[in-house]
C-alpha cells in the first residue's frame, strides 16, 4: 500500500510540474517582417494621411492561464514611411520626430485587461522625443496558436489616439490635426 501511495504521489507531482510548465508565461519576440506601427491624422480638413514606421522590434509576455500580459515595443523613428521621401525628411526634422536627437520611440505596457483569455485593452507609457505620456490601446484583433513554422505565436492589432502636441510636435495645430490615431500591429513567436 505504501508503494502505491508513493507512485500516486509521484504521478501527481509530475502532473503538477507539467501543468505549471505549460501554464508558465511565454515571451514572444516580434517578427520584423510582420510588426509595424501605423499612424494617421487629419491634414487641413482635406484628407486623412496614413503613414507607418517600418522598423519596429519588441517582446510580448503572455500567460493565458493567469490572464496576464506585457508588451515592450521599440520604434525606429528614422524608419518613418509617409510614401514620400521629401515628407519623410520633413517629419524627421526638429519640428516633429527630431530623429537626429531621438532615434527611437517606445511603448511599454503597465497593465493589460482581458475578456476571457484574450487581451482587450492595454494601458502603457508612450515615449516620443524624450516625453512620456500614458496611452490606452484597444485590442481590435488577437490570435494565439502555432504559426506556419509550427512555433507558438501570437498576433494582435491595437489602436489608440494621442495628441502630437503632448510630445512637442504641435506645429501647424489646429490646421493639421492634433489627434493622431496610432496602431500597433504585431506578430511574434516564442523561441
Amino acid at each position: 500500500m505504501h508503494a502505491l501511495k508513493l507512485a500516486v504521489t509521484a504521478s501527481l507531482l509530475s502532473l503538477a510540474a507539467a501543468t505549471a510548465a505549460w501554464a508558465a508565461p511565454t515571451t514572444f519576440t516580434a517578427d520584423a517582417n510582420h510588426t509595424f506601427v501605423r499612424f494617421s491624422y487629419n491634414h487641413l480638413g482635406f484628407s486623412t494621411q496614413e503613414s507607418r514606421f517600418n522598423t519596429v522590434s519588441g517582446t510580448v509576455t503572455y500567460d493565458p492561464a493567469a490572464k496576464t500580459a506585457s508588451i515592450d515595443i521599440v520604434i525606429n523613428t528614422k524608419s518613418v514611411d509617409t510614401g514620400s521621401e521629401l515628407f519623410n525628411g520633413h517629419i524627421q526634422g526638429p519640428d516633429y520626430l527630431d530623429t537626429a536627437q531621438y532615434g527611437s520611440a517606445t511603448f511599454k505596457s503597465t497593465s493589460v485587461k482581458f475578456d476571457g483569455d484574450k487581451p482587450v485593452s492595454i494601458e502603457g507609457n508612450l515615449t516620443v522625443k524624450g516625453i512620456t505620456k500614458p496611452v490606452t490601446l484597444t485590442v481590435t484583433s488577437f490570435k494565439h496558436g502555432p504559426n506556419m513554422m509550427k512555433k507558438d505565436a501570437i498576433g494582435a492589432d491595437a489602436t489608440g489616439v494621442v495628441k502630437r502636441s503632448d510630445f512637442n510636435m504641435g506645429k501647424a495645430v489646429p490646421l493639421v490635426g492634433d489627434e493622431v490615431t496610432l496602431e500597433i500591429v504585431i506578430e511574434a513567436a516564442a523561441a
